[in-house]
């Protein structure tokens, strides 16, 4: 379907990485420790490679699986080889104790990340209302924010791949009530529903 580089190599970029493979895109993994990009590739498996730090990514398309504190770090230290790509922020800029946004109220990390990258660099938020184990069972909505509509075409029609429902909020301002709801998400998980929800629509009404 398409190529995909995931810089990271935890568990959202394997969660991503497998459902991935299974939908037929190539995958390569970036991690800043090469042994630990190059080990998660093999287990992967099905063709999956390992990138160098820094080099230009092989996937028309990129996500960003760090921590948020990180993004724009990596971003930056990229610079133009990220030129041309579609960049997917995935993060969460939670505080540390998880009950509020370690950010300013009126901007989000994808917003940030689009500040830092290439002008040439098209920005799309996405998958940050999953949490991992519900991520890799497939079958829910994925909501994405992004300026440009190709790029947002393209990243839905990967997401589509995985087995999800893309479900487009508009431009990349909704990145930060999308960041929102991932907090709303973590305190419905820890006051009573557990991590395996996840927000949808109900589209059951819609002609």
């Amino acid at each position: 379907m398409g190529s995909i580089s995931i810089i990271g190599a935890g568990n959202m970029a394997s969660a991503i990485g497998t459902l991935a493979l299974q939908g037929g895109n190539t995958v390569e993994i970036v991690s800043r420790d090469a042994a630990r990009g190059a080990a998660l590739a093999q287990a992967l498996g099905n063709g999956a490679t390992a990138g160098t730090w820094g080099a230009a990514p092989a996937g028309d398309i990129v996500i960003l699986a760090v921590l948020f504190e990180s993004a724009v770090e990596i971003v930056t230290e990229y610079g133009e080889a990220l030129a041309g790509r579609i960049l997917v922020d995935i993060t969460n800029p939670f505080n540390a104790t998880g009950t509020g946004l370690a950010i300013s109220h009126d901007t989000s990390v994808a917003e940030l990340v689009a500040q830092a990258a290439p002008a040439s660099a098209q920005i799309v938020k996405a998958f940050n209302t999953l949490f991992r184990d519900v991520l890799a069972a497939g079958g829910r909505d994925v909501f994405l924010a992004g300026d440009d509509e190709g790029a947002k075409a393209t990243v839905s029609t990967f997401i589509a791949s995985l087995g999800h429902r893309p479900r487009d909020v508009g431009d990349l301002s909704m990145a930060h009530w999308l960041e929102g709801a991932g907090l709303l998400e973590m305190g419905l998980a820890r006051n009573g529903l557990g991590f395996t929800i996840s927000l949808s629509v109900d589209v059951s009404g819609v002609q």
